[in-house]
This record gives structure tokens, sequence and C-alpha cells, in this order.
């Protein structure tokens, strides 16, 4: 009966480690980079794309820098994913004093362009 409980308990760990894993920059992602300037009238603006880090069950709250950037490694991937190289615009939502004492997902949003390189 112990056996089977710690078992048990064992594979719960796991499943929830394997949730609560943070957003991993893919090799396409790599290629995308941030700007603050509009890039020119030579690149083609291709859309907004949102990147989002779930915390609820990874638990990172009051670790807004690891939260931020698994929200923007997932943007960067998105980014790549509709074929651009560069974000432009980038916001993320402030955190607020619930982010404090609960785990809340992080966001970024961003216009994504295709450049020359």
């Amino acid at each position: 009966m112990q056996i089977k409980l710690s078992a048990g308990l064992i594979a719960m760990a796991a499943l929830l480690a394997g949730c609560s894993a943070s957003n991993q920059l893919t090799s396409a992602g790599q290629s995308v980079r941030f700007v603050e300037e509009k890039p020119s009238s030579e690149c083609q603006y291709l859309g907004t794309a949102t990147g989002e880090q779930s915390n609820w069950l990874s638990g990172q709250a009051g670790n807004e820098g690891g939260s931020l950037r698994g929200a923007a490694n997932d943007l960067r991937n998105k980014a790549a994913a509709m074929g651009g190289n560069v974000l432009y615009g980038v916001s993320s939502p402030t955190q607020g004093l619930i982010s404090s004492f609960v785990p809340t997902a992080s966001e970024m949003t961003g216009q994504v362009y295709k450049c020359a390189q």
C-alpha cells in the first residue's frame, strides 16, 4: 500500500514538473530579434503575435524575469512560425499586486516583420 502511494506521488510530481516547464526557444525563434526603431518600409509587416508563459503550475510568483523570458521565447517562436525575423513595439502587461501572491500568466505582444538580413 505504501509503495503504491509513493509511486503515485512520484508520478504526480513528474506530471506537474512537465507541465510547468518554461517555453524553450526553437532554432527558428533564435533568428528573430527585437528592435526599438520601427522597421523601414522595405520590411514586410506580417501581423501581430502574442507570447505567453503560464505560471500557474510552475509557481513562479514574484519571479517576473523567468516568466517574462518564457513569454519572450514563445513570442519569438511564433514570429518565426509566421515567417518573420523582427519584432517591433513589444509590450507586456504590468505585473500587478495579485501576481506577487498568485502565479499568473505572463504575456508579451509585438508586431512581426520580415526584413532582409
